[in-house]
């Protein structure tokens, strides 16, 4: 196959241009979320990927990729913090009870002979209680200033600021360091858990457990990459616009 695709794009450009690319950089073991400002040529040159074989499995994305898949980066912003809340912050707030239970109950069970259930247990507890905190400050300031600005550039007037707020610059960057913090989390889990493989003797709870944990990563990849790639880069030109109309 030859391929057109441009080895210099960032990760997380090709994900953001078509979500579905996320699979194979998955496949590749790269990570298109939190470490998504690289390009094809560093990252293969980094980790030591075959690039040929890489450009030319994003190029046959790109040439079946359908008219359905979700175009995430043409949603209004306020309809985009909204599914990230109802959809994705939901999920965490729902799903990690449930899996800390499941992870707490195999690891009592199975942890004699897998040691690791007791790191993974311990990781995963982690991710949650920082996921919270993580979720009540953006749903708390960082989400609502933005549909403030949302509003005020619609009616021509500046913004209300949180008390504190100079920028968007500053707690973006401090809300992009959480989700690197989350990435470096679940990858030692996936690693922990032979990328969520059962072993032999792991009982019907073990593999719950470790399919959950699998969901709860896919869908933590593009809760971030929403946020990463697209609200935070939206964001940061809403502001510089607003800057422009009121001075």
């Amino acid at each position: 196959m030859i391929n057109t695709v441009n080895p210099k794009k960032l990760i997380q450009e090709f994900v953001a241009d078509d979500y579905k690319t996320a699979a194979v950089f998955s496949k590749y073991g790269i990570d298109f979320c939190c470490r998504g400002n690289r390009s094809i040529e560093d990252v293969c040159e980094q980790e030591q990927i075959d690039k040929d074989a890489l450009l030319n499995d994003l190029a046959s994305i790109s040439q079946t990729s359908s008219a359905q898949s979700i175009d995430y980066k043409s949603w209004p912003l306020d309809l985009l913090i909204d599914f990230i809340e109802k959809k994705h912050h939901r999920y965490v707030t729902e799903k990690s009870p449930v899996i800390n239970f499941y992870l707490d109950k195999i690891a009592r069970v199975h942890g004699e002979r897998h040691p690791e259930l007791f790191e993974i247990k311990e990781l995963f507890r982690e991710s949650a209680e920082n996921l919270g905190s993580h979720m009540v400050e953006e749903e708390g300031m960082f989400f609502p200033y933005i549909k403030r600005m949302l509003e005020a550039k619609e009616n021509g007037t500046a913004p209300a600021k949180p008390e504190g707020l100079e920028t968007v610059e500053r707690p973006i960057a401090k809300l992009m360091e959480e989700h690197d913090d989350e990435g470096v989390r679940h990858r030692e889990i996936a690693k922990l858990s032979n990328n969520f493989t059962t072993p032999e003797d792991g009982c019907n709870t073990y593999k719950v457990a470790f399919e959950m944990l699998r969901d709860f990563q896919d869908d933590l990849h593009l809760h971030i990459h929403l946020e990463n790639n697209i609200l935070f880069l939206e964001a940061k030109k809403l502001e510089d616009s607003l800057s422009v109309l009121v001075n």
